[in-house]
């Protein structure tokens, strides 16, 4: 057996930013139940049937307890009958450690969403990637797989999905 044979498989990783909630200047109200708007339900329920009509199934899902990314996983985690856990960690500024820990926390799955916020979602894309400048629209999805511990950065960039990809599909 070569030492490349026994390397553990790589951490899939997948970050879907929340979906459209709208102008956040308009909401009045305090900004964590800011909802998604009809647009970010749409984007969301056609992520979600893309999702499960390619047969993906993650190990966990998790997501900030903000209302708006709340709200994205769940009609995601619906299409795929998943639930959503919630992370009070990815609902404010987090690095590639604070990954680390909430997948530790997780058990390690070898599949695992979260879902969340920009800018912190961006920042860590472009990073494990090493693309600087690579941004996630509102209702991106993102897969990185990683080597080791996300905070070692080694990650590959497999693909990212748009939310304006999917739209005209049906749900």
């Amino acid at each position: 057996m070569s030492p490349s044979d026994r390397r553990p498989a790589p951490t899939e990783l997948y970050l879907l930013r929340h979906a459209h909630a709208g102008d956040p200047e308009g909401w009045t109200g305090d900004d964590a139940a800011r909802p998604l708007s009809a647009k970010g339900e749409r984007q969301a329920d056609r992520l979600g049937a893309f999702l499960a009509g390619v047969g993906f199934r993650p190990d966990a899902i998790v997501s900030s307890p903000k209302l708006r990314a709340r709200q994205t996983a769940e009609i995601v985690a619906g299409h795929l009958g998943v639930e959503v856990g919630l992370d009070e960690r990815l609902a404010g500024a987090f690095d590639a450690s604070t990954v680390d820990a909430i997948l530790a926390d997780l058990g390690g799955p070898g599949r695992a969403v979260l879902v969340g916020h920009d800018p912190d979602f961006s920042t860590l894309l472009a990073w494990l990637a090493r693309a600087d400048g690579l941004t996630m629209k509102k209702g991106a999805f993102a897969r990185v797989d990683v080597q080791g511990p996300i905070a070692a950065g080694q990650g590959s960039l497999r693909w990212l999905i748009p939310p304006d990809l999917l739209e005209g599909r049906r749900a």
